[in-house]
C-alpha cells in the first residue's frame, strides 16, 4: 500500500493492541530534546493557562497525557504535550512553535503517534499564500522540494498518510511529511534525523529573517491567530480525545493548543 486513507480512530480501532510505552518513552525524549533546542534560542515563559495540564488523567489506571504551552517576545504560542495510554498501544505527541509577527518564517509543527504502528507529521507551515507570493515558496520550499520527493523511494516502508478531512489536507505545505510507517529502529532513527534536520532548518530561518513592517504585523498575527484556531478545532483526531477524556475536557485541551484560554500577551509589534 502506498496511501493510508483513514480516520485516526479508524487505524486505531483496525490495529490489534500493543504496549508502546518503551517507543513512547523514546520520543518524549526526543521532543523534549527538540524542544529544548528552541528554548535555547528563544525566551519562553509558561503560560499559567496550561498549568494545571501538567499532568491529567491517570497513568497508573487508563490515559493521561501533559500539555504545556509557552510564548515570549518572539514567540507567539508554543505547544509541548501529549495524550494516550502507551499501554493500550496508542500516544499521540505534539510539539509546535508559532511565531510572532516580527518575521514572516513559517511556523515548525511536528506530531507523532504510536497506533501502535508509527506515525508522523513535520511541516514548515506557510504564513501567507505560496501561489501568489512566488518569492516566499522559493526562500522556503524551493530547496525542500527534490528531498521530499526523493523520501518514498528512499524509504519504502513509510505510507503516506491523507486525511480524510479536506481542511486539514488544505492545512498542509506541499513540501509536509505526512507518514504511517513500521516502529521499527531504523524507521525511528529516520523520523528521529528528520525532525532533527527540521527543527535546525528552521532556527536558521529564524536567524536570518528579515523583520518585517510594523504596519503589517497586526494582520499577520490576526492571520496566525486564525489558522492556528482553525487548525486545533477542526483536527478530526480530536475525537480520540473525546473517548479518552469526554467532550469538556477534550474543548479544555483544544483551547490550550490554539491559546484561547492564555493568560500571558500576545508579542508586541516589533521595529
Amino acid at each position: 500500500m502506498s496511501e493510508t486513507v483513514q480516520h485516526v480512530e479508524q487505524m486505531v480501532d483496525e490495529t490489534p493492541r500493543v504496549d508502546v510505552t518503551e517507543t513512547f518513552q523514546e520520543w518524549q525524549e526526543l521532543l523534549s530534546e527538540l524542544q529544548g533546542r528552541i528554548a535555547a534560542r528563544f525566551e519562553l515563559h509558561r503560560d499559567p493557562s496550561t498549568a494545571d495540564l501538567e499532568s491529567y488523567g491517570d497513568a497508573a489506571t487508563g490515559p493521561s497525557g501533559r500539555l504545556a504551552a509557552y510564548s515570549g517576545p518572539e514567540i507567539d504560542w508554543l505547544v509541548h504535550s501529549w495524550i494516550g495510554d502507551p499501554r493500550t498501544g496508542f500516544v499521540n505527541l505534539h510539539l509546535t512553535a508559532w511565531l510572532g509577527p516580527h518575521v514572516r518564517v513559517p511556523h515548525l509543527g511536528s506530531a507523532l503517534l504510536l497506533y501502535p504502528q508509527g506515525w508522523f507529521y513535520v511541516d514548515a507551515m506557510p504564513r501567507g499564500d505560496l501561489v501568489g507570493d512566488g518569492d516566499y515558496y522559493d526562500r522556503y520550499y524551493l530547496d525542500a522540494d527534490e528531498p521530499w520527493l526523493q523520501f518514498k523511494p528512499d524509504h519504502p516502508d513509510f505510507t503516506w498518510f491523507t486525511s480524510r478531512t479536506g481542511f486539514i489536507r488544505a492545512s498542509l505545505s506541499p513540501t509536509a511529511y505526512c507518514y504511517s510507517f513500521p516502529a521499527t529502529r531504523p524507521n525511528l532513527d529516520t523520523v528521529r534525523d528528520l525532525l532533527s534536520a527540521k527543527v535546525d532548518q528552521w532556527l536558521g530561518w529564524v536567524d536570518a529573517a528579515e523583520p518585517v513592517p510594523v504596519a503589517e504585523q497586526a494582520e499577520l498575527a490576526a492571520r496566525d491567530l486564525r489558522t492556528r484556531r482553525n487548525i486545533a478545532e477542526r483536527d478530526p483526531a480530536n475525537v480520540m480525545g473525546e473517548r479518552m477524556f469526554g467532550a469538556e475536557m477534550t474543548q479544555r485541551l483544544v483551547r490550550a493548543l490554539w491559546g484561547g484560554d492564555r493568560v500571558l500577551a500576545r508579542p508586541a509589534a516589533r521595529a
